[in-house]
């Protein structure tokens, strides 16, 4: 019998990041344009889970997910510490952030594709770092040949601004999670950010001896 595995792996301990990463990266997408809830993978079993329904009629406006393998610890806390000069920010302990610009409608999550970084976004939830790197799925007809973040339509950008801004809103409840979009930064900060995210992922996650 072919050795195939009896299990899917799971979407951020069991799917490689990539060889060419940190300027190709492999991403779990959860989230579509189209989705009216926010979906987001359970943290032990891997499967998509339906988080909330979305309140307001904003939606994300590009696919949504993480990059595997990575995760948003003290690391990158430092890195969003020195750049604001804070005196100290956490990272919020979930996997990297990923948000990708793509022409193609694509109509559910729960896939993997690859994207090139272009840049990110340093958002503040309630005092720790939840940083969202931005990126060009591989190969897309319009959005492909965007290199930095200072060339994509800033449109796009003002979305994402104000999605994250007000995603965790709910209708007449007080007292919602304080979000800030602290800053965005280029690819060159991006690299750094996924690079720094890698670290903190093997330093909580490698088995010992590995």
């Amino acid at each position: 019998m072919p050795n195939v595995p009896l299990y899917r792996a799971h979407p951020w301990h069991g799917v490689s990041i990539g060889d060419d990463a940190p300027t190709v990266v492999t991403c779990y997408i959860e989230i579509v344009p189209t989705d009216t809830v926010k979906f987001e993978m359970d943290k032990a079993s891997g499967i998509l889970r339906v988080d909330r329904p979305q309140k307001y009629s904003n939606h994300c406006p590009t696919l949504y997910g993480f990059i595997p393998q990575t995760l948003c610890g003290d690391g990158v806390g430092a890195l969003c510490a020195k750049a604001l000069r804070k005196r100290k920010i956490q990272g919020d302990k979930d996997p990297l952030d990923v948000c990708i610009l793509t022409d193609r409608p694509i109509l559910h999550g729960d896939i993997l594709i690859r994207a090139r970084p272009i840049g990110g976004i340093r958002l503040i939830d309630n005092s720790e770092a939840d940083d969202k790197i931005i990126a060009v799925l591989e190969g897309d007809d319009v959005y492909g040949g965007i290199t930095e973040l200072a060339d994509a339509p800033q449109g796009i950008i003002d979305r994402l601004r104000h999605y994250f801004l007000t995603y965790k809103e709910i209708p007449g409840k007080q007292g919602s999670p304080r979000i800030k979009v602290a800053s965005f930064y280029d690819r060159k900060t991006a690299y750094d950010v996924i690079k720094q995210s890698r670290q903190d992922y093997h330093a909580n996650y490698s088995p010992p001896g590995s």
